[in-house]
């Protein structure tokens, strides 16, 4: 009864005095994902893109150099060809704006070098490798041409968890390559990223923030921000502060897009979650990126990693970590985590 008197209230009332209906809600950001398929297999991975490249409209390539292949004497511009530019145009072909960046550290081990110069008997704190990455950057930049290049990553992690000797060499060849870079080309937006959680002490320790960073790398334009939350001793994705973004620019006026970050759906270890923590997660992030007017969001993995088809891990490797953070299964089927983004990839997209 009381449903219908509403009706009948609403039908007649004066459409002069009606207030006018609220404005669809917008996002300053993109929002993307990367190529990183659930295991091996290029049939897979094409799905797989296809598959999130409808919830999108921007892309990531985010990789430590081939270094096995460069120190074997393979030219730079070949492996660029061969390993990015195709996979470039096929984002571009369906309409994504593209970032780029190169990890010269251990993207799963930021206290030390890449397992491939490692293997290899070489450091990143040699002025030969260094050339190497230098020369990387400039012709990834100059073949790719993105619209976005980072040349370092975690910044602030690496420079807690690692020796101040390998610090050093990061911060010297992320600065040599950017001016590198920025003697050939004058539009590309340059960025490093730093780990949230750890600035904000989440691993231990008092809040660090990171005005260091900006002095160690001052070609700075937009800042990468990677933030795993569920690692970082967070219960629930709503006790994430509102200002978890803000506060590390705070008094900047620099642009800031998350580069890597998500959710695990499952328990891991002593980690207890859950599918829908994982969907609550994506509805706070996207609350977080609207209070720091982000420019863009990405996960790595759009898929769950079916990690017995990878190759075997070293010791110590953390990948297990991040197996279950796909908004679908190693199969490709949806998680309620995919309703969420989907949700939020809705919002018209306003610059």
């Amino acid at each position: 009864m009381m449903m219908l008197s509403v009706s009948g209230l609403v039908a007649c009332s004066d459409d002069s005095t009606a207030p006018p209906p609220a404005e669809a809600p917008t996002r300053t950001y993109r929002m993307g994902f990367s190529g990183i398929p659930p295991r091996p297999d290029l049939p897979t991975a094409i799905a797989a893109i296809d598959m999130w490249s409808l919830r999108a409209d921007a892309a990531i390539m985010s990789f430590e150099l081939p270094w096995d292949s460069l120190l074997a004497g393979v030219p730079v511009e070949t492996m660029v060809i061969r390993e990015q530019e195709s996979l470039a145009n096929y984002y571009r072909f369906k309409g994504h704006a593209l970032w780029i960046y190169l990890d010269p550290a251990n993207g799963l081990n930021r206290g030390g070098e890449a397992d491939a110069l490692v293997r290899n008997g070489r450091s990143i704190t040699e002025p030969a490798i260094q050339q190497m990455f230098r020369r990387y950057a400039v012709v990834v930049d100059s073949i790719v041409r993105p619209e976005h290049l980072g040349l370092t990553l975690e910044t602030n992690l690496i420079r807690g968890a690692s020796p101040d000797s390998l610090y050093q060499a990061i911060r010297q060849v992320a600065n040599d390559a950017a001016a590198d870079v920025r003697a050939i080309d004058a539009t590309v937006k340059l960025s490093v990223s730093v780990q949230v959680d750890f600035a904000w002490g989440r691993f231990g320790g008092p809040y660090q923030g990171i005005d260091q960073d900006f002095v160690d790398f001052p070609f700075i334009e937009e800042l990468g921000l990677s933030s795993y939350p569920y690692l970082a001793r967070f219960a629930q994705p709503e006790e994430i502060p509102l200002d978890y973004y803000t506060r590390l620019v705070e008094g900047r006026t620099i642009p800031v897009m998350v580069t890597e970050g998500g959710w695990s759906s499952a328990t891991i270890d002593t980690i207890v979650s859950s599918e829908d923590e994982q969907r609550r997660y994506i509805e706070r992030q996207a609350q977080l990126l609207d209070e720091a007017n982000a420019i863009a969001v990405f996960q790595l993995t759009f898929t769950d990693l079916d990690l017995a088809s990878f190759p075997p891990q070293p010791p110590g490797s953390i990948l297990y970590l991040f197996v279950t953070c796909g908004l679908v299964d190693a199969d490709l089927n949806p998680k309620a985590s995919m309703t969420a983004w989907d949700a939020v990839f809705a919002r018209p997209f306003d610059s």
